[in-house]
């Protein structure tokens, strides 16, 4: 069984994941950096030239996400039988790349306008694409950190008044109510300050590289039932 540390870690970045979700669609042309699926929805979409829907943004997400998934992959393949480092490694240079993000925003010279939307919707795409890799490939079964509709799917089908099975219903809600906080939070974070969502996010990530970095060594993969 997952380890509650494990658990946790994973809901941290799960909430991240809501984060930068809000990010990317309130205030970066209506994109997603960590659900490819709506980006996908939206290329589809944008066939219909009456829905007025810029295919630049969703291409921009798709292409770096799948670059950051890359980088995971190489990480594992690399360092994948030293848990531990491996995946302190890949969430702490996620969290240093997310909070760059934040500090190119804040500091102005990246603005959420024009061609410079693109560039922060690629930063964070990669670094999705990396925590994805990396969280699918650790293969927690029900702690994806970014996709629900299985998860749902499982909570539901699974429940005491579906197949009955009932098994582990408060990791998969806490999944939910994890991307449904960090979505919220940065809704209202974004009124304040854009920068500030974008660093929220790191320290999130950057608490689940340091739970993985102390935890016991051969054990760190415990994460994968």
């Amino acid at each position: 069984m997952a380890r509650r540390w494990a658990v946790g870690a994973l809901l941290s970045m799960t909430f991240a994941s809501g984060l930068v979700d809000a990010v990317s669609y309130l205030r970066l042309g209506h994109v997603f950096v960590a659900n490819m699926t709506g980006n996908v929805v939206f290329l589809g979409l944008s066939i219909a030239k009456a829905h007025h829907l810029s295919v630049v943004g969703p291409v921009v997400a798709l292409t770096a996400f799948v670059l950051g998934t890359f980088l995971g992959g190489r990480l594992n393949k690399r360092f994948g039988r030293r848990p531990r480092f491996w995946l302190a490694a890949a969430f702490a240079g996620q969290a240093a790349m997310l909070a760059l993000t934040a500090v190119l925003v804040g500091t102005g010279v990246l603005r959420a306008e024009g061609r410079a939307t693109l560039l922060i919707v690629a930063l964070l795409g990669a670094c999705c694409g990396l925590q994805n890799a990396t969280v699918g490939l650790l293969a927690p079964r029900d702690l994806t950190t970014s996709v629900l509709t299985r998860t749902l799917t499982a909570l539901t089908s699974q429940s005491v008044f579906g197949a009955g099975t009932g098994a582990r219903p408060h990791r998969r809600a806490g999944t939910v109510l994890a991307v449904f906080a960090g979505a919220a939070t940065g809704g209202l974070l974004l009124q304040v300050t854009l920068a500030g969502v974008i660093g929220l996010a790191a320290v999130a990530v950057m608490g689940a590289a340091v739970v993985f970095a102390l935890a016991p060594g051969p054990r760190t993969a415990a994460a994968r039932d």
